[in-house]
């Protein structure tokens, strides 16, 4: 059996640590975080209750996971204020920020797209 030599511009994807899919883009890229991050650019701060209300089917664990993974990821930022109650609020780091751009034209690509894909 010969094997086929891989082009140049596929190594990038073989080691594992240094693949920029892997390591970046799958970080927001899952069913929810791209949601999370839309809400959060549509708004200066906000609140976990309004990101749940922005987004009904996402279960309370599923939001508190996923806002742990993008502050993780440093995309978002928490804060939370010393009052009673408690109070929590969400919003885009400047990294954060420098991504919306790119989700916003993956959107329209998708909106422009919806049709042909869902069929």
């Amino acid at each position: 059996m010969n094997s086929i030599p891989l082009k140049e511009n596929l190594k990038k994807y073989i080691r594992i640590e240094d693949c920029p899919i892997r390591n970046v883009v799958a970080r927001f890229s899952g069913k929810w975080a791209m949601l999370v991050l839309c809400v959060l650019s549509e708004n200066e701060t906000t609140r976990f209750n309004a990101i749940a209300k922005a987004i009904p089917d996402i279960s309370p664990k599923v939001l508190t996971e996923t806002l742990k993974s993008l502050e993780k990821d440093k995309l978002i930022k928490r804060e939370l204020f010393a009052e009673i109650p408690p109070r929590v609020e969400y919003s885009l780091t400047d990294l954060g920020k420098s991504l919306i751009p790119h989700i916003e034209n993956l959107l329209k690509w998708a909106i422009d797209n919806f049709e042909a894909v869902t069929q």
